[in-house]
């Protein structure tokens, strides 16, 4: 009876990935992880996703932060922050939230350039770029709930296994 568990959270385990392929949620970078993970290691892939979303959601906070100041001008500031989200999140093959990331980084870029002076083009500029943080909060947001999603299905199917192993948060 275990064994028909373990296959049946496995075909979820799939299909759950295949999704999030699918959606472009995920790419091969997140594949080449699951390689690095073995019985010496069996947690690798989580920990360093648990890495990543305790160093992202820092790189979130602080963006917000620079883009609520009144006097916002640090456009270098906010570009190593995006930089850091950029590869932070292609390390682990977060492609959706590396896109947003790139697209936000451009449109910072261009304005930047463009060198803003006039309020309602510099209040057009902010406006655009809580937009992209908006965006980027939010595909966030869909990354952990699946990788989540992925990472209970997988203790679910170790456990039906036989397979003992302690769990992350």
């Amino acid at each position: 009876m275990l064994g028909l568990d373990a296959d049946r959270l496995r075909a979820d385990l799939n299909r759950l990935l295949a999704f999030l392929f699918h959606q472009g949620i995920l790419d091969e970078q997140y594949l080449q992880l699951q390689q690095l993970q073995d019985e010496s290691s069996p947690n690798f892939v989580s920990e360093v996703v648990n890495i990543y979303f305790h160093e992202s959601e820092k790189l979130l906070r602080n963006l917000r932060s620079l883009l609520m100041d009144r006097e916002f001008s640090d456009y270098d500031k906010m570009g190593i922050h995006l930089n850091q989200f950029i590869g932070s999140s292609s390390s682990i093959g977060a492609k959706r939230v590396r896109n947003v990331c790139v697209a936000f980084r451009a449109a910072s870029d261009q304005n930047n350039r463009a060198g803003y002076s006039i309020h309602m083009h510099a209040l057009y500029f902010l406006y655009g770029c809580l937009r992209a943080l908006e965006l980027l909060e939010h595909e966030h947001c869909i990354l952990k709930n699946k990788l989540h999603e992925l990472f209970q299905i997988e203790q679910q199917r170790l456990l039906a296994a036989g397979v003992r192993y302690p769990m992350l948060n």
